[in-house]
C-alpha cells in the first residue's frame, strides 16, 4: 500500500519544477495520486478495510485542496497537471 522510495524519487524527478524541488504542489499531487492508486487497488481485494478507507478519503481531500490551490494560481498549469496524471475532473 505504501509507495517505495525509488518510485517516490522517480515521481519527484518527473514533476519537479526546478532542481531539488520536493515540495511544490505538482510533486505533492503526483505522490498523493500514486498513493491513492495503490489504495484503490488494495480495496479491490480488501473491501471491508474501513480504517484504510478513511485514510484514502483524507488523501483525496488533501489532493483536491492542492489542485484547487494550483487552479487558483494558474489554470493552464492545473490543466497540464491533471492531463499528465490522468485525473478526470
Amino acid at each position: 500500500m505504501s509507495i517505495t522510495a525509488e518510485r517516490k524519487a522517480e515521481l519527484i524527478k518527473d514533476y519537479a519544477t526546478k532542481a531539488g524541488d520536493t515540495g511544490s504542489p505538482e510533486v505533492q499531487v503526483a505522490i498523493l495520486t500514486e498513493r491513492i492508486t495503490n489504495l484503490t487497488e488494495h480495496f479491490k481485494t480488501h473491501a471491508k478495510d474501513n480504517h484504510s478507507r478513511r485514510g484514502l478519503l483524507k488523501l483525496v481531500s488533501t489532493r483536491r485542496s492542492l489542485l484547487d490551490y494550483i487552479k487558483r494560481g494558474d489554470h493552464a498549469r492545473y490543466q497540464s497537471l491533471i492531463e499528465r496524471l490522468g485525473i478526470r475532473r
